[in-house]
């Protein structure tokens, strides 16, 4: 089986492969992680695609994402995740690595030594409420104080994603001492990321960028934050399913405590 990196000509295959997998297609999402990360994939031998795929995002010298880690179900149990895994490993270069795993696939990030850290909700559903008047739409201008706030919260450059927001997304608020990021996918209205000086802050921003789509939306909620995960419960949000952030080699850099919702699963 041959593994390689991925071109934007795989993008259907990868779709394709997360149907299989019961994940949704996700194509808005797929074309922003080959834009910023390095996608790999082994191709199927019976040629029909891709049997299976795994992304590495690199943040600066000292941090690193690994996301979208699937086989076909054809080909499942050989491994195949475990030797895409190994190679993104390597190509992290030492580097701090951080992942969402399901519970099916903690027991592969486990033998590498990859460690929980803590358990994200994901929650969804139309959210109830009223405007704050406490946030404003962002606009380019506002790029900079929102790449120095990430880069002090997040503890190290994640810059050539966050350039894509106002591209990429729907909408991007800023508040004092905050920003939060909307996005499509599949229909369903994503916020993040949500750095914040303080919840309510957080919850402001969150609240504004739900109202202005209105339809259903996702927050990808850290369980640790239980005020802010009855607030979201209080307001419309239900839980669909439940992952675990796992780290490998260290410690994640930053102040995450400010860090309120990742700008998805697979960036961090």
């Amino acid at each position: 089986m041959t593994l390689r990196r991925l071109t934007f000509d795989d993008l259907e295959d990868c779709t394709r492969l997360a149907e299989d997998r019961g994940w949704g297609a996700e194509r808005h999402k797929w074309r922003l992680l080959f834009e910023v990360g390095e996608p790999y994939g082994i191709e199927a031998p019976d040629g029909d695609g891709l049997a299976a795929t795994n992304i590495l995002t690199l943040y600066g010298d000292d941090h690193a994402v690994i996301s979208m880690v699937l086989t076909a179900s054809r080909f499942a149990r050989q491994g195949l995740g475990r030797t895409l895994m190994r190679h993104v490993l390597e190509r992290a270069g030492g580097r701090t690595v951080s992942l969402h795993a399901t519970e099916h696939g903690r027991p592969l990030y486990e033998e590498f030594g990859f460690r929980v850290t803590n358990r994200t909700a994901t929650r969804t559903g139309v959210f109830h409420g009223e405007p704050s008047g406490r946030t404003r739409p962002a606009t380019p201008d506002d790029l900079d104080t929102i790449l120095a706030l990430d880069a002090e919260v997040f503890g190290t450059d994640r810059s050539p994603v966050l350039r894509r927001m106002f591209g990429f997304g729907e909408g991007v608020r800023i508040a004092d001492g905050g920003y939060a990021h909307r996005w499509d996918n599949d229909g369903t209205a994503t916020i993040g990321p949500v750095v914040a000086q303080d919840e309510r802050t957080a919850r402001d921003l969150i609240g504004d960028l739900a109202l202005d789509s209105g339809r259903k939306v996702r927050i990808d909620l850290d369980l640790a934050r239980e005020d802010l995960t009855r607030w979201a419960d209080g307001h419309g949000l239900t839980e669909a399913f439940t992952s675990s952030q796992m780290v490998w080699h260290g410690d994640l850099p930053g102040d995450r405590s400010r860090q309120f919702l990742p700008f998805m699963l697979a960036l961090g």
